[in-house]
């Protein structure tokens, strides 16, 4: 292989100012935009000897035949260019962003003579003003059925507008009070329009102001008698009220706010945008988001938040991101400029006013609330890749991909996956999952527990030992006792019974249960995968070739780069970044790595709580006490005498003791 590839620039050529980079290909297609404080700083990490590059970096770097720069004066300009470069070029190698669902919005057409407010999907209306987006569009009716009783301003459709004006009678709505009827005249079209603007100051958090306002006009009313006023003014706050308990209050009602959650691994990544107006979350918005370069955590922010506000959406003076990008400022210069230019009927509030900030929440109920997007960007993940690989037709490419891709003579309809866990060197387990026609069989799992080991590659060589024990002689008992199913494989009921009653045969029960276990762990994969690289790919394959087994297919997949490592290779499998076969390796992996962490957990607590459960005075209320309020076993280890004896229930002859205990381990 080259140390490089040969359109590489001399360094001197490559200016030191701010400015733009493209990558493109032999027929001039741009291949990647990227944007940079020094050129030449930053295109010096493409050209390094192409061993020591990112696999996807690599690939970009010999796919392009030659790079070019553009120098702007200033970060902020390098930041516009390259929005408008990858919006006009779509490179393939740039994050790509994917809707996962076309969302409705509640919009209000203040453009029109006579504004109208609509349920829509289309966001090309011209000066219109949007809420959300949502989720669920029965719930946007619903609210807007509500705020019509408070704001009766027209929501039908142009057809019955005309109509109405040229019979002189109003529809339905207007007979029931749900519109002022500005088609016959009842309201006119500059008070039609207060209403309007009403309703979209409503929408945008002005809410207890304009409870406030009507509940002033109420009580007027009433002074003077006018009860059927006060009555029509009472309904409206009831009406707005009822609104109101239809959004969630999370913040200060004088918080305008977006908060972003994401999740990301190797290829994929999903985002949650929570749309927070007046303290009510009035929108949810997620998406899922392709990545084919290594991209970190702040790149990615950058870049989800340009995306989000490329539209006709007004970004909010408070953005809270899980991490700040290193050009936070030019970024928040861009989303200030945003702000001004969309506009918005509530300028004149001073609710588009002032500058956009970027923040990452630290503490209170922001920092509370954006933990809980983040969770629900974690779930749209799994979701995501769980959908994937469920579905039948995308399975059944992922297995035939595979298949070709390590030269495999079937396709794997069985694939076994292990992964080692450990803490420091301690309480070493291993996990084995199952996955058949590409989904989990999780009645085959199994554990591990590994009593000595001096690294992660013995073990691994241990586990695919046992294993293939079961292989090599089926008829094998269960020797390790800690070799255990997802789920217990005899019934308590039969384990209890003490042979009192002659017609029941416990050995022969036993027996038959233990025979089913045996079928199904003697089943032999088409594919066995471990968690890692070459060194454990090695270990795997010592393990097989000393069983004899023959007929499987081994290969590891190293997490940081997700290559798939075959024995005696020098180089990786390169899965595309977007292949289904690449998300079932990877789910498999994540379940193998989910399956161990779980068991370690449950081991090492139960392991913690028999050391405390010997110490005299320490019964289990105590111990999950102690365990509670230092947070983990590390944290109660450091703890000194006086620290421990501070828990409840624990004086200080207790706490010299369990300090003691746990020095001594």
């Amino acid at each position: 292989m080259a140390d490089t590839v040969s359109y590489r620039p001399k360094a001197g050529e490559i200016p030191t100012q701010p400015g733009v980079y493209r990558f493109r290909d032999a027929n001039r297609r741009v291949l990647y935009v990227g944007k940079a404080k020094n050129l030449r700083a930053r295109l010096s990490n493409y050209f390094q000897p192409l061993r020591s590059l990112h696999e996807r970096t690599r690939r970009m770097v010999t796919t392009a035949a030659s790079v070019e720069w553009t120098v702007v004066a200033s970060e902020f300009e390098a930041l516009q260019l390259e929005y408008t470069w990858i919006k006009e070029f779509n490179p393939p190698f740039n994050v790509q962003f994917r809707d996962d669902k076309s969302y409705p919005y509640l919009a209000v057409t203040l453009g029109d003579r006579i504004p109208r407010v609509m349920v829509t999907r289309n966001r090309g209306v011209k000066d219109a003003r949007y809420f959300g987006p949502y989720t669920k569009v029965w719930a946007i009716r619903d609210t807007v059925d509500l705020m019509l009783k408070a704001f009766p301003m027209r929501s039908c459709s142009d057809g019955v507008y005309r109509r109405a004006e040229l019979t002189g009678r109003p529809c339905l709505l207007g007979d029931i009070g749900k519109c002022a009827a500005p088609c016959v005249g009842r309201i006119s079209p500059e008070d039609h329009r207060g209403l309007a603007e009403d309703f979209v100051s409503f929408m945008a958090g002005n809410d207890t102001k304009a409870i406030r306002q009507l509940t002033e006009r109420m009580k007027a009313a009433a002074s003077i008698q006018d009860y059927e006023a006060a009555a029509r003014h009472r309904d409206a706050i009831q009406a707005l009220e009822a609104a109101m308990g239809k959004s969630a209050v999370v913040l200060p009602d004088n918080v305008d706010a977006d908060v972003f959650g994401i999740a990301h691994d190797e290829l994929a990544a999903a985002v949650q945008q929570f749309i927070v107006r007046g303290g009510r979350i009035r929108g949810v918005r997620s998406w899922v988001v392709d990545k084919e370069l290594d991209v970190e955590l702040g790149d990615l922010v950058e870049t989800v938040v340009q995306n989000a506000y490329e539209g006709a959406d007004a970004p909010p003076r408070e953005i809270l991101v899980p991490e700040l990008p290193d050009d936070a400022v030019e970024l928040e210069q861009w989303l200030t400029a945003r702000r001004q230019e969309i506009g918005d009927p509530a300028a004149s509030r001073g609710r588009l006013s002032g500058r956009v900030e970027l923040r990452v929440a630290q503490r209170g109920d922001k920092a509370a609330l954006a933990q809980t997007v983040e969770m629900n960007a974690k779930n749209a993940l799994v979701l995501y890749k769980t959908r994937r690989s469920s579905d039948f037709v995308a399975r059944s490419k992922a297995l035939n991909d595979i298949q070709d891709a390590l030269g495999m003579a079937d396709a794997p309809l069985r694939m076994e996956c292990y992964d080692v866990s450990h803490l420091s060197g301690t309480n070493i387990v291993a996990s084995m999952v199952v996955f058949e026609d590409g989904l989990p069989r999780k009645d085959q799992y199994r554990r591990f527990s590994i009593p000595e080991s001096t690294d992660d590659t013995e073990s691994i060589y241990q586990v695919i030992t046992r294993r293939l024990a079961y292989l090599k002689n089926p008829e094998a008992e269960f020797a390790d006792a800690d070799e255990q199913q997802a789920e217990p494989p005899v019934d308590a009921a039969d384990s209890a019974n003490d042979g009192d009653d002659p017609s029941i045969d416990i050995d022969a029960e036993l027996a038959e249960a233990a025979e089913k276990r045996r079928k199904k762990f003697a089943y032999p994969p088409n594919l066995l995968i471990v968690d890692g690289g070459q060194p454990q790919v090695a270990a795997a394959r010592r393990a097989l070739e000393e069983s004899g087994v023959q007929g499987i297919q081994l290969v590891g997949i190293a997490k940081r780069l997700e290559e798939i490592w075959l024995p005696d290779s020098d180089f990786p499998v390169i899965l595309p970044r977007n292949s289904d076969a690449l998300f079932l390796i990877q789910r498999i992996r994540d379940e193998a790595h989910r399956f161990a962490i779980t068991y370690q957990r449950a081991k090492r607590k139960r392991d913690i709580g028999s050391v405390l459960g010997e110490i005299p005075g320490l019964g289990p209320s105590r111990v999950k006490e102690l365990l509670k309020h230092f947070g983990s076993v590390a944290q109660l280890r450091k703890a000194t005498p006086d620290e421990i004896a501070h828990v409840r229930g624990v004086g200080p002859t207790l706490a010299a003791a369990i300090h003691e205990r746990l020095a001594s381990r």
